[in-house]
């Protein structure tokens, strides 16, 4: 007994030790980690043992090369490791500073978003490329710090670098932000697909449905660049003027993988740039696609004279009509209610700056499709989705007279087939049977 007892005493000393130890090495990376500067940090991670080396999800071979340090879950109190939460006390990093560890960012899309996003990552001070698709106007951009063509009233941070060639601009890159519209996507991913490291995390900011596949865009993401490497989305009432003009906005970030969405939640917010985050990445993309089709309808409304009174019930159901399809294809309500959804509609279809509902009120107007995509540089992205949507809706959602459940989503689509006009569309609305207000209480989806 007194042998078995002095064996115990023994192994409970051993764990002892093992807990102090691990402690210490904990304690002594917060230190290092607040103090030093990136070059020491850099040599301190090819030195110290793998077991304590700063931890990383998305690390890609580039990244070993270039003995870049890849980042943290939260540069908080919280440190994440790969299956554990480890909560120290320590002094929590504002959200406006940059990481003390060197992160890459490239942005694919020189548009209006692709513009306001990549001012959002460098104004973190943060290393940010653009790739954009003509070499002259990487040149201009990165002269003269302005678009030529968009938001060319608007300076850009200085340390955004732009290129036209996809092998500098994506190589080293430690997160990659696409924001090329949805019914280019594909063509353009597959042309730089070579180019993308594995394992580097993407982060979408593209609304829409595909009109060829009826896909949304982790469909094409996934069938583009494969399944093996995570994949985020970023939706919510932002005008990409308003965000390069320092305006408050407030977004979410959807992914399955919710460290890379905490990773980007951090790399991205600011005093005036607020990210949420969420799982429900069918919710958030259901949101960013039916709220431009609802505003389309809301700038006819407005075209045709109707007045505040219309378009506000106009909004709100089309915004039941949304949560009707969520339900369907497995959205959660509350994701539908907030900043993707509800939020999204809110500012697309009342906001001066919305392309979509500027589109609506010139049909409303009596112009022609023809005429208006003829005069315009800027896509309206629900003008294609409105024809997707019908068609997904067709195909995926059950039951008897489709169009009575989402009249607004079927009455958009109808007049951009030219089958109705924009007054004939609204006498439809007004002639529709009268019931309950919201389909929940019977259970009609």
């Amino acid at each position: 007994m007194a042998h078995m007892s002095k064996l115990w005493l023994i192994i409970y000393f051993f764990f002892f030790y093992i807990l102090l130890n691990e402690t210490h090495n904990v304690n002594a990376w917060i230190s290092i980690h607040s103090k030093i500067s990136t070059q020491s940090l850099k040599a301190w991670s090819l030195q110290t043992s793998t077991s304590h080396r700063l931890p990383r999800m998305y690390l890609h071979p580039s990244s070993i090369t270039q003995n870049r340090i890849p980042t943290t879950t939260r540069t908080s109190s919280s440190i994440s490791f790969a299956k554990k939460t480890l909560t120290l006390s320590s002094t929590s990093t504002s959200t406006s500073s940059p990481p003390p560890y060197p992160v890459r960012v490239a942005v694919i899309g020189g548009g209006n978003f692709g513009l306001a996003l990549a001012t959002v990552v460098a104004r973190k001070n943060i290393a940010t490329t653009l790739l954009v698709r003509s070499e002259d106007i990487a040149q201009q951009l990165n002269i003269e710090h302005r678009h030529p063509r968009y938001m060319s009233d608007i300076l850009l941070p200085k340390n955004i670098v732009a290129t036209s060639s996809p092998a500098l601009a994506l190589s080293d890159a430690t997160y990659i932000i696409h924001a090329v519209p949805v019914q280019y996507s594909r063509e353009f991913l597959n042309q730089i697909s070579q180019y993308v490291p594995s394992n580097v995390p993407v982060l979408s900011a593209s609304k829409g449905i595909e009109t060829t596949s009826l896909g949304f865009m982790a469909d094409i993401l996934k069938e583009c660049l494969g399944s093996d490497r995570s994949y985020a989305f970023l939706s919510g009432p932002s005008f990409a003027r308003e965000i390069c003009q320092g305006v408050v906005t407030a977004v979410v970030i959807a992914s399955e993988d919710m460290m890379l969405a905490d990773d980007l939640a951090d790399l991205m917010s600011s005093d005036n740039f607020r990210v949420f985050t969420t799982k429900d990445v069918i919710g958030v993309e259901i949101g960013g696609a039916v709220k431009n089709v609802i505003a389309l309808a809301a700038g006819m409304c407005e075209g045709l004279g109707l007045g505040t009174n219309a378009m506000s019930g106009l909004v709100t159901r089309g915004c039941a009509e949304m949560r009707r399809l969520g339900f369907v294809l497995g959205a959660k309500p509350s994701t539908i209610a907030g900043l993707s959804g509800v939020g999204d509609t809110f500012g697309t279809c009342f906001g001066p700056l919305s392309r979509n509902r500027r589109f609506g009120y010139r049909l409303g107007k009596g112009e022609s499709i023809k005429d208006i995509l003829a005069s315009t540089t800027e896509v309206a992205e629900g003008v294609e989705t409105s024809k997707a949507l019908v068609r997904m809706i067709k195909a995926k959602c059950k039951g008897y007279r489709l169009d009575l459940k989402y009249p607004i989503l079927f009455g958009v689509a109808n007049i951009l087939e030219g089958t109705q006009t924009p007054s004939e569309g609204l006498k439809g609305l007004m002639n529709m049977p009268m019931r309950m207000e919201s389909f929940d209480e019977r259970g009609w989806y």
